[in-house]
């Protein structure tokens, strides 16, 4: 496993090379966002501090399942933990949105850096209390960084800047590319520190705390720069909400919020084309979660070394995203639907063969090690297909409450998985783990057939819908 790791992750990259320059000679060129200079200097802005954010967590991806072995704590005990950083997900989504709005963006930004730096530090304990406490803190990290950044930058783009909404999709798909090499990079950093060095596992978790520190800097500095330049406005449009009209503002918050959810979920009812795909959401995330849990009982005991295979499972990801810019093309005019549906068929497939690589007493490593990348690459082609189709068939002022709503089965569908998984270890001895392992991947080949049928079904309803096609004269930003 050790020699197949580096010659695949060497192998990805190659072809990640050869694939995004293709996608450039098949893209048309850049808007005119991209020489004004204006622009270009707030978007630097923001990506400063949002990619030391997301590489801050990456870091903390190859060697999360290890350190906790590491420990001595049984699969089922990992097991319960990762649970709790996915129930605070769940929780702590609603809380977020307050929080923005009662700190501010900015504010609630910073406190994501020392929620996040906290997190990192539980991880010297061999605690389980604190190592719980320190996954409830990740999963309100993890919801501030999925809401908050994105946030602080649209409502700068938009009612501070004045900036034209179609160029927002260029910053984020920017921000796409970044994230994929930095989480390639994360991977092999962390396998530097823990196995090349003998650090440890908890030497990538110890290194995210500096550029978490970092991308606090730069949100207290350059951010705060940017609203003052723009004067009483900026400034107004981050004071704490709390603190006018005497706290009324407070409940005209909390309506505006229960408003948002039930404008969602009404829209979520009444058309059965969102709640197919919030199904279709739903179940391949909620396969992808039990993925990160199950992967490096999977890979470890064979002498994989993480972070290399880490990097490796984010290469085929960033295949994948790079073959669907070429696939939709205007050479080859592709549409985003059917790439979704290719996606789902790779995701079953990969995980039917997990079923026949992971039989206990006959493992198949390299087997499931081919299995984990077919299921990355099938992610690449299924989040930019996604989101492509939730853009046209959800409408923009009611995205994020759909979206939540989305969130709530995708997370408790996992955690009853990791719940069920636990409950099987811990009722079978040591050496009877691999059957609940193989059982798991069993019950996520049916999610992912059910996902397929999800897809097919939403394709037999719209098949003359415009809204799910993509018009040749549209560029990629706005697949996106």
């Amino acid at each position: 496993m050790f020699v197949t790791a580096y010659f695949a992750v060497i192998s990805l990259l190659a072809l990640c090379v050869g694939l995004e320059l293709t996608a450039r000679r098949l893209t048309p060129p850049e808007s005119s966002a991209a020489v004004n200079p204006a622009f270009r200097r707030f978007q630097a802005t923001f990506l400063r501090a949002y990619l030391l954010a997301l590489w801050a967590d990456w870091l903390q991806g190859p060697y999360l399942y290890k350190l906790y072995r590491h420990y001595s704590f049984l699969e089922s005990q990992i097991a319960i933990l990762y649970v709790c950083g996915l129930a605070s997900c769940v929780l702590f989504a609603p809380f977020s949105g307050w929080l923005s709005q009662a700190l501010g963006r900015r504010h609630t930004c910073i406190f994501f850096c020392l929620s996040y730096a906290t997190c990192c530090l539980t991880k010297l304990s061999r605690d389980y209390f604190v190592l719980i406490v320190g996954r409830i803190l990740g999963g309100l990290s993890t919801s501030l960084l999925t809401t908050t950044f994105e946030s602080w930058y649209v409502h700068h783009h938009v009612e501070i800047h004045d900036f034209p909404k179609e160029w927002i999709p260029t910053t984020f798909t920017k921000a796409a590319t970044w994230n994929h090499g930095l989480a390639v990079g994360a991977g092999l950093v962390a396998n530097l520190l823990a196995e090349w060095l003998h650090l440890g596992p908890v030497a990538p978790f110890l290194l995210a705390v500096p550029f978490l520190a970092c991308c606090a800097w730069f949100v207290l500095t350059d951010w705060a720069k940017e609203e003052a330049e723009k004067g009483p406005e900026g400034i107004k449009q981050t004071r704490p909400l709390g603190t006018l009209n005497g706290g009324v503002t407070h409940l005209s918050a909390r309506a505006r919020f229960s408003r948002s959810c039930s404008d969602g979920l009404r829209c979520l009812l009444s058309d059965k084309r969102v709640m197919l795909l919030g199904g279709v959401q739903a179940l391949f995330e909620s396969v992808l979660y039990i993925f990160i849990f199950l992967w490096t009982p999977v890979l470890d005991p064979h002498g994989s070394p993480l972070g290399i295979v880490f990097s490796c499972f984010m290469a085929a990801s960033m295949v994948g995203s790079l073959l669907f810019r070429v696939a939709t093309s205007t050479r080859y005019h592709l549409q985003p639907g059917h790439v979704l549906c290719v996606a789902v068929l790779m995701a079953f497939f990969s995980l039917f063969m997990l079923t026949f690589s992971t039989v206990p007493g006959q493992p198949r490593p390299h087997e499931s090690f081919l299995a984990f990348l077919l299921l990355e690459l099938a992610c690449g082609l299924y989040f930019p297909a996604l989101n492509f189709l939730q853009g046209r068939i959800i409408p923009e002022e009611k995205r994020a409450s759909v979206l939540a709503w989305f969130r709530l089965p995708l997370h408790l569908l996992a955690c009853l998985g990791l719940l069920a998984l636990h409950g099987e270890v811990s009722g079978t001895g040591a050496g009877e783990t691999g059957s609940g392992t193989r059982h798991m991947f069993g019950g996520c080949a049916v999610m992912m057939l059910a996902a397929l049928m999800a897809v097919v079904s939403l394709f037999t309803l719209g098949r003359n819908d415009t809204d799910l096609k993509l018009e040749g004269s549209r560029g990629e930003g706005e697949m996106y």
